[in-house]
């Protein structure tokens, strides 16, 4: 989904802010059960060094729920199948803040 079109929809299930390295985050959204990435107008995965700036892109939204994921990888050193996707979800609170 484009950032476009993103601006546009008023109510967003699940806004879900990927940890993918130290202080870099991607974001996606759950609309109707259905997860999307969110895109620049270039066509590349919208991101940013600071989480606050993703979530201030939902003021003024109704959100459901607003986590940060954090993919493991180490699975195997926790009793896991390597790549079994052991996810973490932390809750963000107060997103008034962004």
């Amino acid at each position: 989904m484009l950032l476009q079109e993103l601006k546009k929809i008023s109510h967003v299930d699940k806004v879900k802010l990927h940890s993918l390295e130290s202080n870099l985050y991607q974001l996606s959204v759950i609309i109707a059960g259905t997860e999307e990435y969110i895109q620049t107008d270039q066509g590349r995965f919208l991101t940013s060094h600071n989480k606050l700036d993703l979530q201030a892109l939902f003021k003024g939204k109704s959100v459901g729920a607003m986590v940060l994921c954090h993919q493991s990888a180490y699975d195997e050193m926790v009793g896991q199948p390597i790549g079994a996707c052991n996810t973490l979800e932390v809750p963000l609170g107060n997103t008034d803040l962004a």
